[in-house]
């Protein structure tokens, strides 16, 4: 910190200075005492109180303070520096300090969902977050705030995802547990108990699932009449010859050629597989919009230097039409793509690439919105680059806009807050 050195009395006179910014400048200080953040974090100016919701030495009974505070900008703020830094909910000799504790059931509680949603997404990775915290975000009825802590949280144990799955929930919700890294046996069998195709489909795309021989060929026998199941089950890493069998006899030419040539078929039973496939097709019509099978997707090039420079001297000189677009995207130069998105909605490059990194659905339909990018883009976008699972693909719904600008600038705004609080 290059600001010189201040007196306590030359702090207690800005503190209580006539002009906000003097007021503000005070609370982004971390050399002054606790008594005077504290005493700023009940200032009448919202942007003072925001200032000391980031401030990382605010004192803890200050985030209490704060976690009641009239401005959901406030409480959002404050959502995220104490979500974001686990390491200041332990403090020596206890699990959780009591004001911390307190200030993150509040704002698991709080009206405004973006508030929840906020320290949702924020805390969903953290290993020592507060468990009933993290519970009370798991059966959000959003699925803004449950989703993140119910597909990542490591503190949620096996009985209370069984718990969700048996508890009535809002629809979607179990997409999330089925496509956590690891699914515990039990939890599959409750997912596949559920009878929620979506859920389940999620379930078989996700060779972290632990699935038992009988339940999955259960679901190949079903699977004739619910076609979203097909491909990932013919994905799978292992499937039985009777699974296989049975699957040969629905399936399209595409799946059919997935089958032969898996690794675990001997020759004879490729042979009998190829003569024995049904030809249909597996292109599900969704608005005019056609969802991909298979789509490459990588995330690879959230780690490489964008051509930020080239893709503006096209766009400078010829535009970025939906043909480049499409055809950078079918030659999967990903980067390319994320780089036109950035410079066509005039977007921060590290919120364009938190974007991403989240999978954030919404969030990329946001930016694709600002972009102008056609819904046709928007779902190819969301499936190759986000890797977003087929049942949580945002896609048109007739003539009706994906999402309005105002929505598509807010999730610009809000993963531009997550950004930088993670630099």
């Amino acid at each position: 910190m290059n600001e010189a050195k201040i007196s306590y009395e030359e702090a207690r006179a800005l503190a209580a200075h006539q002009d906000t910014e003097v007021r503000a400048a005070l609370a982004r200080r971390e050399d002054i005492p606790p008594e005077i953040l504290y005493f700023l974090a009940e200032d009448a100016a919202p942007e003072v109180r925001r200032t000391i919701a980031l401030n990382e030495v605010a004192p803890e009974q200050a985030s209490l303070l704060l976690a009641r505070d009239d401005h959901a900008g406030v409480r959002s703020d404050l959502a995220g520096k104490i979500a974001r830094q686990p390491q200041t909910l332990k403090a020596p000799g206890q699990k959780h300090t009591t004001a911390t504790h307190d200030a993150l059931r509040i704002l698991a509680k709080d009206q405004v969902p973006d508030v929840r949603e906020m320290l949702a997404v924020t805390i969903k990775d953290a290993s020592d977050a507060p468990v009933d915290v993290v519970k009370t975000l798991a059966s959000d009825s959003k699925l803004e705030v449950c989703g993140p802590v119910l597909e990542h949280s490591p503190v949620l144990s096996e009985e209370d995802l069984i718990e969700i799955i048996d508890s009535g929930h809002t629809p979607g919700t179990l997409n999330f547990i089925s496509r956590r890294d690891t699914v515990q046996e039990r939890v599959t069998e409750a997912i596949v108990d559920a009878n929620d195709a979506s859920a389940i489909a999620d379930l078989l795309s996700n060779h972290g699932a632990q699935i038992r021989e009988a339940t999955l060929d259960d679901l190949v026998n079903r699977a004739e009449d619910i076609e979203l199941w097909q491909a990932p089950i013919c994905g799978r890493p292992a499937l039985s010859d009777t699974a296989v069998g049975h699957l040969s006899e629905f399936v399209g030419d595409d799946l059919r050629k997935t089958l032969t040539e898996r690794n675990d078929l001997n020759d004879d039973e490729n042979d009998a597989l190829i003569t024995s496939m049904l030809k249909q097709h597996l292109n599900v019509d969704l608005g005019g919009v056609d969802l991909e099978i298979d789509p490459p997707g990588s995330g690879a090039f959230l780690r490489a230097e964008l051509p930020l420079k080239s893709v503006n001297a096209i766009y400078s000189k010829n535009g970025l039409t939906a043909e480049i677009i499409n055809r950078a995207l079918e030659s999967q130069d990903y980067g390319f793509v994320l780089a036109a998105l950035i410079i066509k909605a005039k977007c921060d490059e590290n919120t364009a690439r938190k974007i991403f990194s989240e999978k954030s659905g919404k969030g990329i339909v946001g930016l694709c919105m600002i972009a102008g990018f056609s819904p046709q883009l928007m779902v190819k976008i969301q499936q190759r680059m986000g890797r977003i699972a087929p049942s949580e693909v945002i896609k048109p719904a007739g003539d009706e806009p994906v999402m309005s600008l105002d929505d598509a600038e807010w999730q610009i705004k809000f993963y531009a807050k997550l950004a930088a609080q993670s630099s």
